[in-house]
């Protein structure tokens, strides 16, 4: 694996919904994580509130360009649903959300 020195933007958050920081990724990479699915389990990055759709597509780049020779994984991060918060009473009103 390619190490880059990050220094002090080590401590820069990527992902900010569960406050993971590019150290934290460089650390899961140095352990042995070959995948960005692997990443996300080792680390949480891109399971917060937003599920990914502020952050995905920047794990994905960092660590594809960390790890040049990772495994393309079929299905890449996702985008989980909700894809906006419903309360309970626009459910109850039944009207268009």
């Amino acid at each position: 694996m390619q190490s880059k020195t990050f220094g002090a933007s080590g401590h820069v958050l990527v992902c900010r919904c569960e406050e993971v920081s590019i150290a934290q990724m460089e650390q899961a990479c140095l352990m042995g994580v070959d995948t960005v699915r692997q990443l996300k389990m080792a680390t949480r990055v891109t399971m917060g509130a937003c599920q990914g759709r502020v952050c995905r597509q920047l794990v994905e780049s960092w660590f594809y360009n960390q790890v040049p020779a990772a495994r393309r994984e079929a299905e890449l991060l996702s985008q989980r649903p909700p894809v906006r918060p419903v309360t309970f009473g626009q459910l109850a009103e039944g009207g268009s959300l």
